[in-house]
C-alpha cells in the first residue's frame, strides 16, 4: 500500500513537471484568449528552453481518510530526460531507462517504463500529447496564494483514468504557473505551490543517469 501511494504521488509530481513546462514564459494578455492557444505557445517554449529547473512545495490529501501531507523537492528537465528529488526518494529517468532509488530501503528500482507509464512519468512525452490527452477550457481570472492576480485554467481528460481534473493558476502578470491541483479519482488531491523555475539549465546527459558509486550501499534491484 506504502509502494502503491508512492506510486500516485509520483504520477502527480510527474504531471506539475510537464504543466510548469507547458506555462513557463507565457504572457497571458488578453482574456479572450482560449486555454488551447496558451499550451500551443508553451509547448513550443519548452521544446526551445535549453533545459529547466523548478522548485516546488507539494500537499497531498485524502478526502476519504482525512489526512494530508507535504513536502519539498526539485525537478530538472531536458528534451525527454528528467530528474526527480524529494527528501526521500530521487528518480533519474535518460529517455530510455528509469531509474527509482528510496532512501529508506537504500534500494534502486530500475526499469524500461512502457508507452502507457511514459503517460504519467514522461513529461516530455504528456507534453507532445496533451491535446490528445486533455481537454483545456479557460475558467477566468481569480488570486493566488501568493496574493497575485491569476488566470485559471481547467484541464479534464479525455479519457477516463486515475486523473480527474487539473486546476491551474497562472500569474496574470509573469505569466508563471503560481499553483496546480491535480485531483484523483481515488478522493487524492494534490497541490504543488511553485517557488522558483528557470530555463537555459542545460545539464549534460549523464546528470539524468543513476551513478552506482554515488550509493555504494544501495541495492540494485533490476525490474526490465
Amino acid at each position: 500500500m506504502e509502494r502503491e501511494r508512492k506510486i500516485k504521488i509520483w504520477r502527480a509530481i510527474a504531471l506539475f513537471g510537464l504543466l510548469a513546462c507547458l506555462l513557463f514564459g507565457i504572457r497571458v494578455t488578453s482574456r479572450a484568449q482560449n486555454a488551447a492557444s496558451i499550451l500551443d505557445k508553451a509547448a513550443s517554449a519548452y521544446e526551445n528552453s535549453n533545459g529547466m529547473s523548478a522548485s516546488f512545495t507539494l500537499n497531498t490529501r485524502s478526502e476519504v481518510q482525512k489526512v494530508s501531507e507535504s513536502f519539498e523537492g526539485t525537478i530538472n528537465m531536458k528534451g525527454d530526460k528528467f530528474t526527480w528529488v524529494t527528501p526521500d526518494m530521487i528518480t533519474w529517468f535518460d529517455g530510455t531507462t528509469q531509474w527509482t532509488y528510496v532512501e529508506r530501503n537504500e534500494e534502486v528500482n530500475v526499469s524500461t517504463p512502457t508507452g502507457d507509464e511514459l503517460q504519467f512519468t514522461n513529461p516530455a512525452l504528456l507534453l507532445r500529447m496533451y491535446k490528445k490527452g486533455f481537454t483545456p477550457k479557460y475558467l477566468g481570472e481569480s488570486t493566488a496564494s501568493n496574493g497575485k492576480a491569476a488566470y485559471d485554467i481547467e484541464l479534464t481528460p479525455k479519457k477516463k483514468g486515475d486523473i480527474t481534473r487539473v486546476e491551474l493558476q497562472i500569474e496574470k502578470f509573469s505569466g508563471f504557473p503560481a499553483s496546480i491541483k491535480v485531483e484523483a479519482k481515488n478522493g487524492v488531491s494534490n497541490t504543488i505551490h511553485i517557488s522558483n523555475l528557470k530555463t537555459g539549465v542545460n545539464q549534460p546527459d549523464a546528470f539524468f543517469v543513476f551513478k552506482e558509486s554515488d550509493y555504494p550501499d544501495a541495492e540494485v534491484i533490476d525490474l526490465r
